[in-house]
């Protein structure tokens, strides 16, 4: 397999893994408990961080390829 191939199956299946741990966090937290729904919430944002970064490392790379 292709390095690229590898990194962006990767980083989409970490933004997957963290999605779905952020919704079993959020909807596994009673209605009383605000801290479980707070950590849910909290992992939730980990998603677009991880495609972002996958974005900034993808694009350096073929920023360096072309050069």
């Amino acid at each position: 397999m292709k390095p690229d191939l590898v990194l962006k199956l990767s980083l989409l299946i970490a933004a997957f893994a963290s999605f779905v741990l952020s919704v079993s966090l959020y909807f596994q937290a009673g209605t009383d408990d605000i801290n479980g729904r707070l950590n849910g919430i909290y992992v939730g944002i980990w998603v677009p961080s991880i495609l972002a970064l996958g974005a900034f490392i993808l694009a350096g790379n073929r920023k360096s390829n072309h050069e």
